[in-house]
């Protein structure tokens, strides 16, 4: 609804305002902004994916926009240009339910028609990634594994992601190991999926709830070290620890039990009754 009162908005505006073209190019920035920005840049920089200057030039119109609308359905079907930004890059790009309109919106945006700007005309490159103090990684640590909570209540991180690391305890595998993610995606990469994430998962479950720039800085930094150090970290074993625990609990439970029951009541009630039924006739 939120998106139909924006066009309704921008169709009234445009009979005063500007041409078509423009209002296509406002509302195509618009939705970039909102579910774009956090993986690619607008100029030939990487971030989580490619830089998007000049892709209406390298690519299939149809073609960016089938990508654009159903990634997941082009990704399934062997498609060779897909498969290979998979390979290069490999984050799968999530689907975002982007309406046909949308997807126009943005590939006039992006330079494909319609009067849209070309796509990194005004774009700056994304920003470095500073070195993490100490104070910062071992604030990202403990956000990581939950021992301080987010400012704004997000969930902890190693509910769904596991990190190779002997000081934090071993996470879930709902989602992606991130030992070796900023290797992979680089620190820009890293930053731009903390601080707006890219994924309808997460970005539901951290609905109203984001991070702060200092808990996305610690986070980055934390992850920073634990890829840089990962050799020098072994993946804990619970296992035998697990078993070993659950033997020990097993019989120190058997002795408690033992204790309370040796004052219980032994023998048949009734026959106790009957007992002295019979001596007092």
């Amino acid at each position: 609804m939120r998106f139909l009162s924006q066009c309704a908005g921008l169709a009234i505006l445009s009979l005063s305002a500007g041409p078509p073209s423009l209002m296509a190019q406002q509302s195509g920035e618009e939705i970039f902004q909102q579910k774009c920005v956090a993986c690619h840049t607008l100029n030939a920089d990487r971030l989580v994916g490619p830089g998007l200057a000049g892709v209406m030039t390298r690519r299939d119109r149809a073609w960016v926009k089938r990508f654009i609308m159903r990634p997941d359905l082009v990704l399934g079907s062997e498609d060779s240009i897909a498969a290979g930004l998979l390979e290069e890059y490999l984050v799968p790009m999530p689907n975002f339910g982007i309406t046909d309109a949308e997807a126009e919106a943005l590939i006039a945006f992006l330079g494909g028609g319609g009067g849209g700007a070309a796509a990194g005309e005004t774009a700056a490159a994304p920003d470095v990634v500073e070195p993490a103090t100490e104070e910062q990684i071992l604030l990202g640590q403990d956000l990581f594994q939950g021992k301080i909570r987010f400012t704004n209540g997000g969930p902890t991180c190693n509910s769904c992601h596991d990190v190779i690391h002997d000081a934090v305890i071993g996470g879930g595998v709902l989602a992606a190991e991130l030992t070796t993610v900023f290797s992979r995606l680089g620190g820009p990469g890293v930053r731009a999926i903390i601080g707006s994430p890219p994924f309808p998962v997460m970005q539901r479950a951290y609905l109203n709830k984001a991070l702060t720039d200092e808990e996305v800085a610690a986070l980055v930094g934390f992850l920073q070290q634990a890829d840089a150090e990962q050799a020098l970290h072994q993946p804990r074993d619970y296992g035998i620890k697990l078993f070993v625990a659950g033997v020990a609990g097993t019989v120190i439970l058997l002795g408690l039990y033992s204790l309370v029951w040796r004052r219980r009541t032994t023998g048949s009630v009734n026959q106790s009754i009957y007992d002295r039924q019979i001596k007092s006739t």
